[in-house]
């Protein structure tokens, strides 16, 4: 195996080139911000992130190389660091956090407060940083050739190919721009319906797909493969399913309800009213299974990877001379730990006494390790965070009734501590994704640690008034924002809590993920399409076909044209996922204070159902053109 003395990163130890600057710290400030916001959205909406290392760090060098003539990659590097915690912290947050504001609109508790918010968040952000810092020398450095870290690997080729910066940031706010623009003429001035349905008659099963241009980005991120694994498991649940509650329960009153039966319901709300009160438990308990089925996986692989990084754990901090071997000091790490444990202790949101928040901390750097080292084996999106967060709620949910704190307190308190571990568990993997990418540069890992603090503090303050901004104009569990996994984890609680779910719906849904595991078919995709509404999952599937089309010509043989445009075309469907993002967070101001009725078209123009849907496929169309644009039809310079 090749040791750290052998390998030489792009800029040499002994080289020092600008970094650590208030240019790269203000941009990465600002990335992180905007990135978290959007990922909120983004997550809170078909259940996905998307990493933001790659655009932010194209968009550093398009400012810091084109626009500043500045040639510092190590700069650009400072910038995607700090931009790249803030999608992460925000993915960890938005997985648990909604499942407060779920209770609050029930009436089982009051909302929590901003504060609330940003100390779980930053607490769960900095003790990630914080527990990745003496795991780097061991899954870094001593594993460079065996752990590849695919995200944290391309993002430092994609700076490397550092010519083609500019054109490269072009396409991303292109994206940004373009997608903004959809979202508006959709959601802003409400042009066209956002979404198209096909009912049939004499038939319960409905099918139908959304236009929007980030849904139909993270299939195209995310690829054919993926993308079907969800569009079949929302067939499933729309097309069979739901046909078949309808058909056998026509008669039966409706749960939850005490007068309405369930044909009443359906012939009332169609198939989304069924939708609402069976599949989603259903699709609940399709998720949980799944992923405790993968984290069961991972068992092997968990224990070998905790034993073997604790036992080459770097102990010595920053005692190195060379630059590229500098961490944080270990004493202050240490204390930086002891501290946030007393704070877990300490904050009032988290309702635990010493020995808990001991148990907390424990369990946070075990999956801390965890997550560093299956995000470089199998990348962030095959990291069974979500498996990870079930296990914690599940067992902190026991010990929590066990020790008397039952009902809302002890429900909010289970929250909080799975917020976070998750949280804990997604910074871990991103920090370990950007010290490769800096490893791989020839960056300073002290500086690229504290750019990590920077950006968790960033998007902690940021993610409360992004959670409270969104809830007020539309609302968790909703068709605007379905929140699936803190729909779960809400799930998960109250069925420890009180055992008043209806088990069956659940117990089925678990069912169905153990007969796909079977089949060998991927459970948690599958799942997130049993949950979500097939028409999210069918924009998914377009942007995944689009994504099959580039994988399969053959660009007249030339590979590098064939990797150009599908990198092109990620870079555009970020910018996509951003700029719808930010105009959602506009929108969801605008609603806030009732100015979104006033841009409303679409009473005004009385289209015919038939005319809205073709103007809907139109704009849907234009989006994939503006795709195929900036990538397969874009100018190449040779």
């Amino acid at each position: 195996m090749e040791n750290k003395t052998e390998f030489k990163p792009y800029v040499p130890a002994e080289k020092i080139t600008p970094e650590f600057t208030v240019t790269s710290i203000i941009m990465g400030i600002l990335l992180a911000v905007i990135f978290g916001a959007a990922n909120a959205y983004l997550g809170l909406r078909v259940g996905m992130t998307v990493s933001a290392s790659i655009p932010a760090a194209v968009i550093a060098m398009g400012v810091i190389r084109v626009i500043m003539k500045k040639n510092s990659i190590l700069e650009s590097n400072i910038v995607q660091t700090i931009g790249s915690a803030g999608e992460s912290l925000a993915a960890g947050a938005i997985f648990t956090l909604p499942a407060l504001f779920l209770w609050a609109s029930e009436g089982v508790m009051e909302k929590p407060g901003i504060v609330e918010i940003t100390l779980i968040a930053l607490l769960g952000g900095l003790l990630g940083v914080f527990f990745m810092v003496p795991l780097r020398n061991a899954l870094i450095v001593k594993e460079h050739n065996v752990l590849p870290y695919p995200e944290g690997t391309a993002c430092a080729e994609v700076m490397l190919a550092g010519e083609e910066g500019g054109s490269s940031a072009k396409t991303v706010f292109a994206g940004m721009g373009f997608a903004a623009a959809f979202k508006f003429i959709i959601d802003g001035i409400k042009l066209v319906p956002g979404e198209i349905a096909l009912k049939f008659k004499g038939f319960a099963g409905e099918i139908g797909t959304q236009i929007y241009p980030a849904v139909m980005s993270v299939g195209y991120i995310c690829g054919p493969r993926i993308s079907s694994y969800m569009f079949a498991g929302g067939v499933l649940s729309w097309m069979v399913l739901i046909p078949l509650i309808v058909m056998f329960g026509e008669g039966i009153i409706m749960y939850p309800e005490t007068e309405r039966t369930i044909g009443e319901v359906f012939a009332a709300e169609g198939a989304g009213g069924i939708w609402g009160s069976y599949i989603r438990y259903i699709g609940a308990g399709a998720l949980a299974m799944g992923g405790i089925i993968s984290l069961v996986k991972s068992l092997p692989l968990i224990i070998r990877t905790f034993r073997d990084a604790v036992k080459s754990i770097n102990v010595k901090g920053s005692g190195s001379a060379l630059r590229t071997e500098q961490d944080l000091n270990m004493k202050l790490v240490i204390g930086a730990v002891i501290v946030l444990t007393l704070a877990v202790w300490l904050v009032p949101a988290i309702p635990v006494n010493l020995l808990g928040a001991f148990i907390i901390v424990v369990f946070g750097f075990f999956f801390a390790t965890v997550s560093s080292r299956m995000v470089g084996l199998v990348g962030s999106s095959n990291n069974p965070v979500s498996g990870m967060a079930i296990a914690t709620l599940l067992i902190a949910t026991l010990i929590l009734k066990f020790t008397g704190a039952e009902g809302p307190d002890g429900m909010a308190a289970a929250i909080a501590i799975g917020s976070i571990i998750c949280i804990v568990s997604a910074i871990a993997g991103d920090t370990s994704q950007d010290l490769k990418t800096g490893y791989l540069l020839g960056s300073t890992p002290r500086k690229q640690q504290i750019a990590e603090v920077i950006g968790v503090v960033a998007a902690a303050l940021a993610i409360g008034g992004t959670l409270y901004l969104l809830d007020s104009a539309w609302g968790f569990g909703t068709d605007q924002l379905a929140a699936p996994q803190a729909t779960l984890m809400k799930m998960i609680i109250e069925g420890v809590m009180s055992a008043e779910l209806p088990w069956g719906l659940v117990i089925l849904g678990a069912l169905i993920a153990v007969v796909i595991e079977i089949l060998g078919i991927p459970v948690l995709p599958f799942a997130i399409g049993v949950y979500l509404p097939v028409h999210l999952n069918a924009c998914i599937m377009v942007g995944g076909l689009v994504r099959l089309v580039f994988d399969k010509a053959k660009f007249g043989g030339d590979e590098e044209k064939k990797k150009s445009v599908t990198n092109d075309g990620i870079l555009f469907c970020s910018g996509m996922i951003a700029g719808e993002g930010l105009i959602g967070i506009a929108l969801a101001l605008l609603a806030v204070f009732g100015v979104d009725k006033a841009l409303d078209l679409s009473g005004m123009l009385g289209l015919p159902e038939v005319v809205s849907n073709i103007g809907s496929l139109v704009v849907f169309a234009l989006i994939i053109l503006s795709l195929l644009k900036f990538s397969i039809w874009k100018k190449r310079s040779k």
